[in-house]
């Protein structure tokens, strides 16, 4: 048999992810199927199931490259102040929300509701260990404004990094649920942005 180089394996997994997404996209977490994805690759049964072993272990894999995504933003940077990065970290959430049918939303919604029936599995433990990362990121992001100072904030960075995060699942999550307009999800963000420079005390220009 030809030997298969891990290059060629990281790129199979990369495509699969991708189409794994446009399928989450169209039809959510709770009603896609292993056979979607097939259908939605183009590949047989057997390739998807060289790479994942069921629909949950395919989300679970797509919301990590996807996490790292998000995780990159929050890198310090040499042409973006503190505070103009976590700006361009809120409107990219905001594009998420004006745009939601080309976007995991709603599927990561019904991801994490699944999940929290299945305490105890693998998954569960994943979302945990995300939730702790990106609080543990957000953090280390406040803490480095802070020792540059670029930010004062006035209340513990844990504390401000907890909140910030509960506000914005709250927006996405409550929009998935009941539609943007209807939770007035423009006029939310804006509040956590005005809280977020409260708590912060940004110096900017």
């Amino acid at each position: 048999m030809p030997i298969v180089s891990e290059e060629y394996k990281e790129k199979k997994k990369r495509a699969l992810l991708q189409a794994a997404r446009r399928v989450f996209i169209r039809k959510g977490y709770s009603l896609a199927t292993m056979q979607d994805i097939i259908k939605e690759a183009k590949v047989s049964r057997g390739a998807l199931y060289a790479y994942f072993t069921s629909i949950e272990h395919v989300y679970v894999e797509l919301l990590r490259a996807e996490d790292q995504q998000d995780l990159q933003f929050f890198e310090q940077t040499k042409t973006n102040s503190s505070w103009e990065q976590l700006l361009q970290w809120i409107d990219e959430q905001r594009m998420k929300l004006s745009s939601r049918e080309g976007t995991l939303v709603r599927a990561n919604s019904e991801f994490f509701l699944a999940v929290q029936d299945t305490a105890g599995s693998a998954s569960s433990s994943y979302i945990l260990q995300r939730y702790e990362r990106i609080i543990a990121v957000l953090t280390a992001f406040i803490e480095a404004g802070r020792s540059t100072g670029e930010f004062y904030p006035i209340l513990p960075t844990d504390t401000i990094a907890h909140s910030f995060l509960s506000f914005m699942d709250g927006i996405l999550l409550n929009s998935s649920q009941h539609g943007a307009n209807t939770i007035k999800a423009q006029e939310q963000v804006e509040a956590l942005i005005a809280a977020m420079k409260a708590l912060l005390c940004p110096v900017t220009a």
